[in-house]
């Protein structure tokens, strides 16, 4: 069956898991680097040996198209997600991370349009003040205000991710690029391990929670999300992309008993809210065409 004619509950059944694999990429990595003794260059490292042998091994039993195998610019923005996630983690918690991670994915998408040439419609334009606003009441100083420097680490992994994705556009097959790139990040990470090796810090739990999110969080979450992703519109594929910070505040909630703070849960509403109108308003600019 074409992938375009997929049947709606399969869709949504794949959708489902890959949102909940990427939130458990927040949990995995908060886990690892809040309630372990690895540290963030070892965990970085290993998630990418873990991805890049998952991934060729989808690829290889696959088979069928052979577009596409990825980039050295492209690995260099991937691993710059990673690192800079792994990073900011050891004192972000996993809602507020992925909060700020997917926020700044969605900016940098939105900012790229603007620069090629989008105008943006009145509720797209307070779409965006909405976002800010939120943004800047989740960082304001305060009893529950979030660490400064993980939230522009996190912030940073999420403008490394929207380039990512940008320029993986049009690249090739998507699972087979994925593959390519996550192998050539490999040695870029192996480089940041060697830098930080007075650092290094390993045992047998951060170890596993590391190739869980290699592996299967990162792998497969990518190969079930790329599996789904033709069947869904663009602006629903966006929009979709919305639930996993609240997927993965639930998840750091009733798995590392992380509270949900007033703060947190206006700021949500705010700027997930904000994008979800620019990006909303969007596609019905674009039907009224």
């Amino acid at each position: 069956m074409n992938k375009l004619s997929m049947p709606y509950p399969r869709v949504f059944f794949l959708t489902s898991l890959a949102m909940i694999a990427f939130a458990g990429n927040s949990l995995l990595c908060r886990a690892a680097l809040k309630h372990t003794g690895i540290d963030a260059a070892s965990f970085t490292s290993i998630r990418l040996i873990s991805g890049a042998l998952m991934l060729w091994l989808v690829v290889r039993m696959r088979g069928g198209t052979t577009s596409g195998s990825g980039n050295w610019l492209s690995a260099l923005a991937l691993f710059v997600y990673a690192a800079l996630l792994s990073y900011a983690y050891a004192s972000l918690p996993t809602a507020m991370g992925a909060l700020l991670l997917f926020g700044a994915v969605q900016a940098t998408m939105i900012a790229h349009g603007i620069r090629a040439g989008e105008r943006l419609l009145k509720l797209q334009l307070v779409g965006l003040v909405l976002a800010f606003a939120g943004l800047v009441g989740l960082l304001l100083p305060g009893l529950s205000a979030p660490p400064l420097s993980g939230s522009l680490l996190m912030l940073g992994s999420g403008v490394a991710w929207g380039v990512y994705s940008l320029r993986g556009k049009g690249a090739g097959d998507p699972t087979r690029v994925t593959a390519g790139n996550f192998l050539r990040a490999v040695p870029i990470a192996a480089v940041l391990s060697v830098l930080m090796y007075d650092q290094t810090s390993l045992d047998s739990a951060g170890f596993w929670y590391a190739v869980a999110s290699g592996a299967l969080t990162s792998g497969i979450g990518y190969a079930i999300w790329y599996t789904a992703l033709p069947a869904l519109q663009a602006t629903k594929a966006a929009t979709v992309q919305l639930s996993v910070p609240v997927i993965a505040a639930a998840g750091g909630t009733v798995f590392l008993g992380e509270p949900l703070t007033l703060r947190l849960v206006l700021s949500s509403i705010a700027i997930l809210g904000g994008i979800a109108m620019v990006i909303l308003e969007k596609q019905h600019a674009h039907r009224s065409r």
